[in-house]
């Protein structure tokens, strides 16, 4: 590390306030891996953590790559069940945990088989002594083991090695923006891979400096904003709406911010443009998944990329566009191209899914490319626009629906907080499009009213059918719409009658 860095702060307890140094990461990064190797940690073995965001959270994942273990992050919410299951597909031999945590912990540990002695607080970590330096594994070793449901089925757990990340972070690097001044909010889960590049480890090889929160809270993220004077945060969608349409933010300071961010789903042009107005900065997003660390394109610092695309393909990969019918789609001179599947093949490309080679070959061909299963079409700059995931396609008597579409719409009426849209089987359409919708305020849409404002701005096989009101859309973690959920739901009462249709509004094909 350069000496002028030393002394430069790395990560802020949001919580806390406690500040930890450069410096003092290395030491404290170096000590936990003694003290893991002491416990009985080698290369080779799988350590779970589970651990909500923390500067404990870094020094734990970054020491048990130091000495070639393979860390799996497990989500701070999951249940006991949940994390006796990722145990033992992942083959993991220790636990590391948050104190509030140890308990389930031990729990999961004991149902998957892992030594009471092998589930280890995180802040045992922190304190142990630094006792000499440590080795690094070799490039080609998984370093990290996210379970993804990827394009199919459930989740798997994705063999992502230190070159798969490191290839990512200098594939991302020079054009994201973030300089050595600049403060972080680290607000994304740290277990996911979107903020385990991103907050872990490109913000910290740029130097700047990580405020971590928990767990996230409107009033408190904006709260740390002010008294850090944050300039750049990394945020998914479901924040983008809440700071583009919650009355926190009116009162709030932030006038350090300059750059917002998002992935994890896509992100509306119209909602873009209006968190950009409210806030005065500059919105961008990118696109990625966990089977590729996660970043294969994004809008670069300064680039222009126009609004509702996800930017052109990150250096040093090779992309393709497929037809449904199997066609190559090339770039157009003008305009945007036929839609098809986004294909990659690049170093950042994951080696494969963990002991499941049949959902390997499905998902990565003979040629190394990974089939990501989402439609897109691209400009002639290769901005590419992600339109939406193949197998959540509605098909309407045979028509293609993409419910992103309709849900942009939505949540661009006025009285619209937030809404997802979802195929229903349908004895005569096959599916229909209906769409959960979480009122703005105490001020209740009319369900007609809502179905003849996306009419009116839809081709009409598009229609949603109809509306139902809720309080929350349920989401991962990541901020991806959980539709299985409501799939399940709206299935489970089949229609018995045809579509509703929104008023003065005639079928039509």
């Amino acid at each position: 590390m350069a000496e002028a860095d030393i002394a430069r702060p790395a990560i802020v307890d949001g919580g806390t306030g406690a500040v930890l140094s450069y410096g003092e990461l290395v030491e404290r990064i170096a000590a936990a891996a003694r003290a893991l190797t002491d416990r009985g940690v080698a290369a080779g073995d799988v350590v779970a953590l589970h651990a909500s965001n923390s500067p404990r959270f870094v020094i734990a994942f970054h020491a048990i790559g130091a000495i070639g273990a393979t860390a799996t992050p497990i989500p701070v919410l999951a249940t006991e069940q949940d994390v006796s299951r990722q145990l033992v597909a992942a083959g993991a031999e220790f636990l590391i945990s948050d104190p509030d945590l140890l308990d389930r912990g031990r729990a999961a540990g004991r149902d998957a088989g892992v030594r009471e002695a092998h589930v280890i607080d995180v802040t045992e970590l922190a304190a142990a002594p630094v006792e000499g330096p440590t080795s690094w594994a070799p490039p080609l070793h998984d370093v990290v083991l996210p379970f993804s449901s990827g394009t199919t089925g459930y989740p798997k757990g994705v063999r992502l090695s230190h070159r798969n990340l490191v290839a990512n972070v200098v594939q991302i690097e020079d054009r994201m923006g973030i300089e050595r001044d600049d403060v972080v909010m680290g607000v994304l889960p740290f277990f996911h891979i979107y903020g385990l590049t991103m907050l872990v480890s490109l913000v910290l090889r740029r130097r700047a400096t990580l405020v971590t929160m928990a767990r996230f809270d409107l009033d408190k993220f904006l709260r740390l904003i002010e008294s850090r004077r944050a300039t750049f945060a990394f945020i998914a969608p479901p924040i983008a709406l809440l700071l583009a349409k919650h009355p926190s933010v009116d009162g709030a300071d932030l006038s350090t911010l300059r750059e917002l961010f998002s992935g994890a789903a896509p992100l509306d042009e119209k909602l873009s443009a209006a968190l950009e107005r409210r806030l005065g900065v500059r919105v961008r997003q990118g696109y990625g998944m966990s089977e590729m660390s996660p970043v294969s394109h994004f809008a670069g610092h300064g680039e222009g990329a126009p609004r509702g695309s996800v930017g052109p393909p990150v250096p040093g990969t090779e992309n393709r566009i497929v037809g449904l019918d199997g066609s190559l789609i090339q770039p157009p001179d003008t305009g945007l191209s036929e839609v098809g599947e986004l294909w990659v093949r690049g170093p950042n490309v994951m080696s494969g899914y963990l002991d499941n080679p049949r959902a390997t070959a499905e998902t990565i061909d003979s040629e190394g490319f990974l089939h990501t299963g989402d439609l897109v079409a691209v400009d002639s700059d290769l901005n590419v626009y992600v339109l939406d995931r193949l197998k959540e396609l509605i098909k309407y008597k045979g028509y293609p629906v993409p419910p992103a579409e309709l849900e942009a719409l939505l949540i661009s009426h006025p009285l619209v907080a937030d809404a997802a849209v979802v195929g229903q089987v349908h004895p005569d359409a096959g599916e229909i499009p209906v769409a959960f919708v979480v009122p703005r305020g105490d001020d209740v849409p009319d369900a007609g009213e809502l179905m003849s404002f996306v009419a009116a701005r839809v081709s009409p096989y598009k229609r949603i059918r109809r509306v139902e009101f809720c309080e929350s859309i349920p989401k991962s973690t990541a901020g991806k719409i959980l539709r299985r959920e409501l799939r399940m739901r709206v299935n489970a009462q089949m229609p018995s009658t045809g579509p509703s249709q929104p008023p003065h509004e005639k079928e039509s094909e």
